[in-house]
């Protein structure tokens, strides 16, 4: 299982399911984040947190932790 976490800046990925539960998950689908669609990886942070991705049109940086639940291809 690869997850966005892993991803190296530059790279586009599908999103392939999201892990979690609860109000974690449904906050990762309302920023954008759903099965099926691409997100580019723009920048990381020099200590890894943030990571910033574009998804949708817009830019969006997430923490490690979220990006941790977010498996891609």
């Amino acid at each position: 299982m690869k997850t966005l976490r892993a991803a190296k800046v530059g790279d586009t990925a599908t999103v392939v399911k999201l892990h979690g539960e609860g109000a974690v998950k449904r906050r990762i689908m309302d920023m954008g984040i759903t099965r099926g669609i691409s997100v580019h990886i723009r920048k990381v942070a020099p200590l890894g947190d943030p990571i910033e991705i574009t998804v949708r049109g817009y830019e969006l940086s997430i923490r490690k932790a979220d990006a941790e639940m977010i498996e891609i291809e």
